[in-house]
């Protein structure tokens, strides 16, 4: 295994964050010593001149990649927008966006906010900001967006290769929890839960109250795409199912004080009504703490996909001048005594990336009936569907934007009027295919990946000239099965595919509004609410 690399710079943080007195206690002074006399002596002696707070900024950003993924240092800004995030409310432009090199792309607006109102679409990509381009904006372009509500900003933006311009007014966003929830036509009541902010279990407790109003009885809470949030309300949206007293998570950690134990705290909505968690990859950390809280206590069905396994506890600590460190303290447990966490960022591989436990090394937990389920990291569902899957080259594709440019593509390219009279064809999907073999896409098997490392240890031992056709070959066959990949999980992509699409025309609610009627893990979960029996067997 390949040893991680902990830099100097490890030291300081840890003296400005939290003391410690550790049999380590002398290395990490001897580090901060030699750190503070090495980092004075580049920025006097070097040949050019220097920028200590970006030296700094790198220095640190560098040391806690190398840990894990979560553990962060925050600037002032950063701080401010953690704030607004577990709020569930701001003041901009509502609608999500990413930055790409010299632009900003609009990624999704939200309907009847001041992006939508504007004429900003998905696809579309911002260039100027007021008299700022943001190819010339050295900080987060981002951050050019806010502002005080009722303020106006010049936005410029590129659309299907012609420049556009309009005028976009700030307001106050209020970012819902459950941004929709509907009773179905056999009386299965059907909330979205989309983020675990403040307000995430008062408004599943309005939803799941006022559909027992109109006949709900039976639910469906849909996970899927929740990165996570509050563990309180995890906790708190578990107990709306689950009695007062319950354990739901436990913590873990080297440090003693963050060993924890959560319980639900509150009497409960309803303990009885029948219950279905949806989850996918996308399903993370608090989202990951409710599905595996239900099924651990036999509350309710899992179906889906295991969900992503983000089991880390992360803690902010105040540092000077308003910055924080988002620091990694402990690991996540169900009550059944799973670990959440997937990845393991403490013993990597040989290119220095975190491993994920062999399914051969999982270990089997049981629940309070005593069915038999298993670690290895997120939430394995108790109905597994292959529509809620993601193989490596659908993850491939979302990661390079495929689908959600071949989305912009396809909007531009068709008029639709209704949801529900949207079916993606085959004949889409030949045209996604040639789509993706145009574009600059690029996916490597584990096949590819470990031929490539023979052949790189041939040309050292100098035997690649003998096997140089073969290899050929091989690579040909590869990239012929890699093509028929996308047949192979045709699926799952159109899945998403038809996600990105409907967003396109009708906004998320329509999005929620065409799962009622054609989403597969919805069907199951009312074929599986709908027999009593069904439900009670695979619970016990």
């Amino acid at each position: 295994m390949k040893k991680r690399i902990i830099y100097p710079v490890l030291a300081v943080v840890i003296l400005f964050t939290t003391v410690s007195f550790k049999s380590d206690f002398f290395e990490i002074a001897k580090q901060i010593e030699i750190f503070t006399t090495m980092f004075k002596e580049l920025n006097m002696n070097y040949v050019d001149e220097t920028n200590p707070a970006e030296l700094m900024d790198v220095a640190i950003k560098a040391m806690l990649d190398d840990l894990d993924p979560y553990t962060k240092y925050w600037n002032e800004q950063d701080v401010e927008a953690s704030k607004i995030r577990n709020a569930g409310e701001y003041t901009g432009i509502g609608a999500s966006v990413k930055t790409i090199k010299d632009k900003i792309i609009i990624v999704e607006p939200y309907k009847d906010y001041p992006a939508d109102e504007a004429g900003l679409k998905a696809g579309d990509e911002i260039i100027q900001i007021g008299d700022i381009k943001v190819a010339d904006f050295k900080e987060d372009a981002g951050e050019l967006l806010k502002g005080a509500s009722g303020t106006k900003v010049d936005i410029t933006y590129n659309r299907q290769g012609e420049t556009k311009t309009t005028v976009l007014t700030r307001k106050e966003i209020e970012v819902d929890a459950v941004p929709f929830y509907t009773l179905l036509d056999d009386n299965t009541g059907y909330i979205v839960l989309s983020k675990f902010n403040s307000k995430a279990s008062s408004e599943t407790i309005d939803a799941l109250k006022d559909l027992k109003a109109k006949g709900a009885d039976k639910i469906i809470l849909d996970l899927r795409g929740n990165p996570g949030g509050l563990l309180s309300e995890a906790i708190n949206v578990t107990n709306i199912f689950v009695p007062k007293g319950e354990l739901i998570t436990t913590t873990k950690s080297v440090v003693k004080k963050y060993n924890k134990e959560y319980f639900t705290k509150k009497a409960p909505i309803d303990i009885q009504i029948p219950l279905v968690v949806l989850v996918n990859g996308r399903s993370a950390s608090a989202s990951e703490i409710v599905a595996g809280g239900i099924q651990d206590l036999d509350r309710g069905v899992v179906i889906g996909a295991r969900s992503f396994g983000k089991g880390l506890v992360q803690r902010p600590k105040k540092l000077t001048y308003g910055t924080q460190l988002k620091i990694t303290i402990s690991r996540y447990y169900t009550p059944s005594g799973r670990c959440i966490q997937a990845l393991d960022y403490w013993n990597r591989d040989k290119d220095n990336k975190a491993v994920r436990i062999n399914e051969k090394d999982f270990k089997a937990f049981t629940t309070k009936n005593g069915r038999t389920v298993y670690d290895g990291g997120g939430i394995q569902p108790d109905i597994e569907l292959e529509t809620s899957k993601f193989s490596k080259i659908t993850t491939a594709l979302l990661k390079s934007d495929a689908i959600f440019s071949y989305g912009t593509k396809y909007y531009y390219a068709h008029q639709l009027q209704k949801a529900t009279d949207f079916k993606f064809t085959d004949s889409d999907y030949e045209d996604f295919k040639k789509f993706v073999k145009q574009s600059d896409f690029k996916f490597e098997t584990e096949t590819e990946k470990s031929f490539n490392d023979a052949l790189n240890t041939a040309k050292r031992e100098k035997l690649d000239s003998e096997i140089a056709a073969s290899y050929d070959a091989l690579l040909a066959a590869i990239n012929t099965s890699k093509e028929k990949a996308l047949d192979t999980y045709k699926t799952e992509i159109v899945n998403l595919l038809t996600d990105e699409i409907i967003k396109r025309y009708f906004y998320r609610e329509g999005l929620y509004n065409y799962y009622v009627t054609h989403n597969p893990e919805i069907e199951k979960s009312k074929e599986v609410l709908g027999s009593k029996k069904k439900y009670e067997q695979i619970l016990k």
